[in-house]
């Protein structure tokens, strides 16, 4: 069912209607109603967005510190591997015995990153106040 409305407009706006449903949009009270109701649709998506801003902002805040972490935990390794690459003298050739553990080694090491990301398990995770983890 339509209801009747007796709407003043602006002349400016009301021009603007005219040549509008001149056009291939329609008539105006098509015009009008979509108009209308876009417009009374988005003042509920700003109720929506005002709700959702406080949450996005502690996202956007968690978010920089994770990269921070990252950022730091990435130098550290960067640093220490220059370090043992500087202080580490290179195994001769002829070492085959250091080189077959160095691999070991090595094979060890990425098994155990392995089995501790499967696991979530860290080994520098700090301390959760929920008794769960991190």
């Amino acid at each position: 069912m339509n209801n009747r409305h007796n709407l003043y407009l602006d002349q400016q706006v009301s021009d603007a209607l005219n040549a509008l449903a001149r056009g291939a949009k329609g008539n105006k009270s098509r015009i009008v109603n979509d108009a209308l109701r876009d417009w009374l649709d988005r003042r509920a998506t700003r109720e929506i967005d005002d709700l959702l801003k406080p949450r996005l902002d502690r996202m956007s805040r968690e978010i920089a510190g994770a990269r921070r972490d990252i950022d730091v935990v990435l130098e550290s390794l960067a640093l220490f591997i220059r370090y043992q690459l500087t202080a580490t003298a290179p195994l001769p050739e002829a070492d085959a015995a250091g080189r077959a553990v160095g691999r070991d080694r090595f094979e060890a090491f990425v098994a155990q990153v392995g089995r501790q990301m499967a696991s979530n398990t860290r080994t520098l995770a700090p301390k959760s106040t929920d008794g769960g983890r991190p």
